[in-house]
This record gives structure tokens, C-alpha cells and sequence, in this order.
């Protein structure tokens, strides 16, 4: 990939802000997709860019993801300075701080009607099968069939839809159903207001990622991966590509910082 220069622009002018967050969804902008969720790993490049923005002054990595944190946690093997997002902002993890998810009994009974429509629904689709997390709960779709995919999904909205306590997202080839409200824009906003952070660069690369896209302020910049129609101002092809371009920003970053620092050589004591 040549990064073009009305992006390349975009990534100077991030690198010369105060404070930065650098945000990233995790399947498909990380690591590329996967036949099983569990296989996932980030691409070594992209791993390492982060670990160095992480490492610079005023500078702030995160994954905001729709895994469960702990699922989240096993595939990145995240660097311990890098902060997390899971179940699309149901769950977080600043440091070695964890804000697990608590459900009332009103919640839990409704986390209960969703792992039962959605298993009854996945025993009729072979193929399917249904993740679990914390609030909610994924009907996983693209080993099935795409006539059995369809029918389930269907299904499942069917016995879902018009329940105020379960709230559905589409993504891509999974329903998920959560009995918390939380999406991917809260998420960064609540990054956002912990780094007091006055830019943020976001990637993602699903339907649920746009919420990400919409919640961004006039000097972020927002990566769109992979086809689709987007709220993001810049569009990239493949993981492969974000790697490169977090590469460049953390090149950027630095040497943006190097130019700052005063020259001590020579100076008395």
C-alpha cells in the first residue's frame, strides 16, 4: 500500500497533537479475520506500531472490540499499557483496572431469554453456533450455509424484536444480542474523557464500528478497512494497510517528540 498524501497529512497533524489516542477494532483491522474466532493473533507489524505509540509521551493505544474482554485479551496479548474496550464498551480495562459487568435480576432474566432463542434458533442452522459473554450473547454464522444462516438470523429477530431490555446489532455474519446498552462511540467517548485526549485516530471494520466513526470530533480521523458505505473520513483495504499506517504514526509520533526534546549536549552543571 502507498499511504496517499490526503492521509498521510491526516497522520502528521495527529502526530503533532498534545495528547493522542490511538484506538483500533481488533477482527479485521488488527488481525485479519478467521474462520474461528479463537485463531485470531495481530499481525506482528501492527502489534509492534503499538506497542511503540504506547511507549511515547502522551500517547494512549486501545482496542475497542465486540469480543468479551477476556476473549479479547487471549487473542492480543495486549502490551499492559494498552487500554480495552469489550462487548462493545460493556466492558472495560484501564491497566491492571477491570470494570467487569454487573447485571441486575431484571438483566440476567433477559440474558436468559437470549441464550435460549438463540441456541434453540442455532440447533435448527447447522453451521451456527453461539458465543457467549458477559451481557449478551452472539450467534455466530459464517460456517452455516447461507440459506440456514439467513433463516436463523430471521428467526431470532423474530422472537427478539420489539423487546426493550435485549438490544441487537448486525455485524458481519453474526447477531449479537446484549442486555446492556453499549456501543463502540460510547466506548471512545469514554476513552476520550479518561486521557483527556485531544485527538483520536479509530479503525474499524464492521457495521458496528460505525458508531465509532460518528462519535468523532472535528481533528480525529477515522479508517474505514475493507468495502462498505462509512461515516469515516479515510479508507483502507486490509489489515495489512493498518499496520502500515500505524507504523507511519508512531514514526511520525516520534519524531515529532525527538524534534521537542531540548538538546542537552554540552550543557553545565
Amino acid at each position: 500500500m502507498t499511504i496517499d498524501d490526503q492521509l498521510r497529512a491526516a497522520l502528521t497533524q495527529l502526530a503533532g497533537v498534545d495528547r493522542l489516542l490511538v484506538a483500533l477494532d481488533f477482527d479485521g483491522v488488527v488481525s485479519p479475520i478467521v474462520e474461528r474466532a479463537e485463531d485470531a493473533r495481530p499481525l506482528p507489524a501492527t502489534a509492534a506500531a503499538v506497542v511503540r505509540l504506547a511507549a511515547l509521551p502522551e500517547t494512549w493505544t486501545a482496542y475497542v472490540s465486540g469480543r468479551a474482554l477476556t476473549s479479547l485479551l487471549k487473542v492480543a496479548s495486549p502490551d499492559d499499557r494498552t487500554l480495552l474496550i469489550g462487548s462493545h464498551g460493556a466492558e472495560v480495562r484501564l491497566g491492571a483496572e477491570e470494570h467487569p459487568v454487573a447485571l441486575d435480576p431484571d438483566q440476567r432474566d433477559a440474558l436468559a431469554d437470549l441464550h435460549r432463542t438463540f441456541t434453540e434458533v442455532s440447533t435448527q442452522a447447522p453451521g451456527t453456533w453461539v458465543e457467549e459473554k458477559p451481557a449478551g450473547r452472539v450467534l455466530h454464522t459464517r460456517q452455516a450455509d447461507r440459506d440456514d444462516a439467513a433463516a436463523a438470523v430471521a428467526a431470532a429477530r423474530r422472537q427478539l424484536t420489539g423487546r426493550g431490555d435485549i438490544f441487537l446489532k448486525d455485524g458481519k455474519e453474526v447477531l449479537e444480542g446484549s442486555v446492556v446498552h453499549a456501543t463502540k462511540g460510547e466506548g471512545l467517548a469514554f476513552l476520550r474523557q479518561v486521557t483527556e485526549a485531544e485527538a483520536v485516530l479509530f479503525a474499524g471494520d464492521d457495521v458496528t464500528d460505525e458508531d465509532g466513526f460518528r462519535a468523532l470530533e472535528s481533528g480525529d480521523v477515522g479508517i474505514k478497512v475493507g468495502p462498505g458505505e462509512t461515516a469515516a473520513g479515510f479508507r483502507v483495504e486490509s489489515p495489512q494497510d493498518v499496520a502500515e499506517v500505524v507504523g507511519l504514526l508512531a514514526e511520525l509520533r516520534a519524531d515529532l517528540g525527538a524534534q521537542r526534546r531540548p538538546d542537552t549536549d554540552g550543557a553545565s552543571t
